[in-house]
């Protein structure tokens, strides 16, 4: 008994008592707040999609997508060399009603989007920007036969699903 009482009396001993004490306890937290934290979180997202569901704004439906096929392929001269587009468009909406009432007028829009894909600027198209530019042109174009036609904008946005240069 004399010689653990001296053990513990040595000061290289008592440090690397509290060393080893100090690590013990820093693991034991660091793993008592990974597992509050990780039940935490995985409570939390059990209990999101219900509440979500009660905050959904009354107001808004859910969005409806209505490809139009087949897609697009325009044609246009770049220093004297014939280039193409492709273009597979999809319309966003939130209405099914409204959407296929639209549909009765798809040759109009049609035309009206070959003509504006037509007049295009290859190098303008090659960069995502252009491309960005496009599509709200696009929209706008279908937006303004809606509007025209049905009296009221029903599309929301449309989304190109393939854009292909060549």
């Amino acid at each position: 008994m004399a010689k653990s009482e001296a053990a513990v009396k040595d000061p290289a001993t008592k440090g690397k008592l509290k060393l080893i004490i100090a690590v013990v306890v820093a693991l034991l937290l660091a793993i008592g707040l990974s597992v509050g934290a990780t039940w935490f979180f995985m409570h939390s997202a059990q209990t999101k999609p219900a509440a979500a569901a009660q905050t959904a704004p009354v107001g808004k439906l859910p969005a409806v997508f209505e490809p139009m096929a087949p897609a697009f392929v325009a044609n246009f001269n770049q220093n004297g060399r014939q280039r193409y587009m492709q273009v597979s468009i999809t319309m966003q909406g939130r209405n099914q009603a409204d959407l296929e009432a639209l549909k009765v007028h798809m040759p109009v829009i049609r035309n009206n989007l070959v003509m504006l894909f037509s007049g295009q600027d290859f190098a303008t198209l090659a960069s995502p920007v252009g491309q960005e530019m496009l599509r709200q042109k696009a929209t706008a174009s279908v937006q303004e036969v809606a509007q025209k036609e049905l009296g009221k904008v029903v599309i929301e946005q449309l989304l190109f699903t393939n854009f292909v240069l060549q």
